[in-house]
């Protein structure tokens, strides 16, 4: 079974219909055993898919709201340059507020204000300046991805055992995948690899989503829950972990799905190499370290609940983050599209966003 990509932009660009657009959404939360596309015509649509994980994972949710901004755009494209720009606005602020850790989401959405605000013109030239924006930063993203995987080939031995967690996939972006990038990228080498999939509660989304990934590429994999980790890294059946991220503060901290931190803690014990893969969008310099990134509290139900079933007794209070921080100290390596950031990670992350030199390309 093949799915089509994460997220798709479709319409027709010509007269008589220039503002026909949508955004289609791979429904995740329909997989691994129904392919369902979630057309979105509007800002709201795509703010709901990003609410309700239909699109999830920090590169994916970022393209989506920039295509989101530009179906907002569209909606104003009949006014004046003042009143589109308050309306793409009021939109940025609906899509933000959607899902608070993963940075891209913020990232994005400044890329195509910055743009928004240097175009001169109507709401119809603002809408055309960002609809080429958030194509050039669709078609931006998978390039990372492939770099990623490119550059975390050195990292992956032959005949290595890599334990991954939650999905960090060409679901989780654009195509091709961080975390699963370099997965795709040592097996498209001809290294042989086996990759121990944490199923990653309460949402699943190892089980259901990386899982499934790795059963469509071909590459061995065995599916554990989550608490089995430790006990395959004691049998000495893992030589390395390969995550994705949601964001990492400026001194190389990463938050990631819930049980990352568990994960690296493990590793770190057994002596295990841990490294987190994602695109220089992923890292947000201006935290300081991890206990600034903010924590996304989601529903109770995901807890007490499974397929509508319940699965807890009434009543019970429920605390359901999920993410968690995982120090850099515990770090090997941030993968990115622009090579390998190793410890000390602050003057690495420093030096990956200095200003570029006159004449010297970023």
């Amino acid at each position: 079974m093949t799915a089509p990509k994460t997220l798709t932009w479709q319409g027709d660009p010509t007269p008589p219909a220039p503002f026909a657009r949508r955004l289609d959404l791979l429904d995740q939360t329909r997989l691994p055993h129904e392919i369902v596309v979630v057309p979105c015509g509007d800002v709201d649509a795509v703010a709901a898919g990003i609410r309700d994980m239909i699109v999830r994972g920090a590169p994916a949710i970022g393209v989506a709201a920039a295509f989101g901004l530009v179906l907002a755009a569209r909606a104003h494209a009949h006014l004046p340059r003042a009143e589109a720009l308050a309306g793409l606005e009021a939109a940025a602020a609906q899509l933000q507020a959607t899902r608070p850790t993963a940075v891209n989401l913020a990232w994005a959405l400044q890329q195509l204000r910055d743009v928004a605000h240097a175009t001169a013109g109507d709401g119809a030239e603002l809408a055309a300046a960002l609809e080429a924006a958030a194509i050039a930063m669709h078609d931006a993203d998978i390039a990372a991805n492939e770099a990623i995987g490119r550059h975390g080939l050195q990292v992956v031995p032959d005949d290595a055992n890599v334990l991954t967690h939650c999905n960090a996939g060409a679901l989780a972006t654009v195509d091709y995948g961080t975390a699963v990038g370099v997965l795709r990228a040592a097996h498209a080498a001809g290294r042989r690899l086996h990759v121990w999939v944490d199923e990653t509660r309460p949402y699943l989304q190892g089980a259901r989503l990386t899982a499934w990934e790795l059963v469509q590429a071909g590459i061995p994999a065995t599916l554990i829950c989550d608490n089995m980790a430790g006990h395959f890294m004691q049998r000495g059946q893992v030589d390395l972990v390969v995550v994705g991220a949601d964001r990492i503060a400026a001194n190389g901290d990463a938050a990631n799905k819930i049980g990352t931190y568990s994960v690296a803690v493990l590793a770190k014990h057994h002596g295990i190499p841990f490294y987190v893969a994602a695109p220089r969008s992923t890292i947000d310099p201006a935290i300081p370290d991890g206990s600034g990134i903010p924590i996304e509290e989601r529903a109770a139900e995901e807890i007490t609940h499974f397929r509508g079933q319940p699965v807890a007794p009434v009543g019970m209070r429920v605390a359901n983050p999920s993410f968690d921080v995982t120090p850099h100290a515990l770090i090997a390596g941030i993968i990115t599209e622009h090579g390998i950031l190793r410890p000390p990670f602050g003057p690495a992350i420093a030096a990956l966003f200095a200003p570029a030199e006159p004449g010297v390309l970023a």
